[in-house]
């Protein structure tokens, strides 16, 4: 008897190895995946901009990286305690002007460059949502505990979002890999009605996306949650984000599908590794733990020999040390 519904997902035409640079752009689903792939050491960069959560700001935030131009302090906002730009996610908000435009223009510097490098992106949309400021009718990526009075608030179209997107993809995929994903974690204060109707226009629209170009695909982290696992105790307390559990299991079916046998292999040999130098031994002055210390240092060094391109130097110091 089966009493659950796996997903089947299709083989994509490429694999990610330790060789393909990457850049995630989303929701914090694209955060959550972003820090699995570092922590794997897997050369990617994750939402230089902050989190974003609608189809608009992903768009404009890729454009900002594209251009690369730095932005200028005229741009920003103040609620009179913080410095803030609507173009982007409030860890990047400061005290200060100077210091808010500082970080700003850092982070475009990072996904400028990281743009430039990628080989593919991962696209991950959270609401089909926006708010529009009343005055410039722009959208914007964050409200940052703004009056509601500033916004106007509505929900994009199908055909809103795919004219949107799909230029850009286009331009994206000439050299790279797109993957979209919709976000399955749930947004509650849009109530549940309205939740579900903004994941079915996005799913919708990426569905025409992934038709309109070929470079373009889908993988479902949202129909993996909410029709795989789907019960409440594979959500975290907040009844909003997975749980750790299905994060790991969504995460799996990730590895899966864009990672070879290979891949797969060395990410296993990566992860043995990282989770030697997060123990913390009893005695780490014991003959015992030195001796692990040193046999950790050298599989390490062997990895690197096999895999320069992956950055193992901080490892290799805290072993050696």
């Amino acid at each position: 008897m089966q009493f659950r519904t796996p997903i089947d997902i299709a083989p994509y035409d490429f694999k990610i190895d330790y060789t393909t640079p990457g850049l995630l752009v989303g929701s914090c689903f694209a955060d959550r995946i972003g820090m699995r792939m570092q922590t794997f050491k897997f050369p990617v960069t994750t939402n230089p901009c902050g989190v974003m959560y609608n189809p608009y700001s992903v768009a404009h935030c890729i454009e900002m990286l594209e251009d690369g131009t730095a932005r200028t302090q005229d741009e920003l906002q103040t609620d009179g305690e913080r410095w803030f730009s609507f173009d982007f996610h409030g860890s990047l908000a400061a005290r200060t002007p100077e210091e808010a435009i500082s970080k700003i223009n850092q982070a475009i510097q990072i996904g400028h460059e990281a743009l430039t490098r990628a080989d593919y992106l991962v696209l991950t949309f959270g609401t089909a949502w926006i708010y529009e400021i009343r005055k410039t009718g722009l959208p914007v990526a964050n409200c940052h505990k703004m009056p509601a009075s500033t916004f106007a608030r509505r929900r994009l179209s199908v055909t809103e979002i795919v004219d949107r997107l799909a230029p850009l993809i286009d331009r994206l995929s000439e050299r790279r890999h797109v993957i979209l994903t919709v976000s399955p974690i749930r947004h509650l204060s849009d109530g549940l009605q309205e939740n579900q109707l903004s994941k079915a226009v996005l799913r919708v629209a990426i569905d025409e996306l992934t038709r309109l170009n070929p470079r373009t695909v889908y993988f479902p982290a949202y129909e993996i949650m909410n029709d795989d696992l789907r019960d409440y105790r594979f959500y975290a307390a907040d009844m909003t984000h997975p749980s750790e559990m299905a994060a790991d299991y969504i995460w799996e079916l990730f590895s899966k599908t864009v990672f070879d046998g290979q891949t797969q292999a060395t990410m296993a040999e990566v992860n043995r590794i990282v989770t030697a130098v997060a123990h913390r031994p009893f005695d780490p002055t014991s003959p015992s733990h030195r001796k692990f210390k040193q046999a950790m240092y050298r599989a390490t060094a062997t990895l690197s020999e096999r895999h320069p391109e992956i950055d193992l130097s901080a490892e290799l110091k805290y072993f050696a040390s």
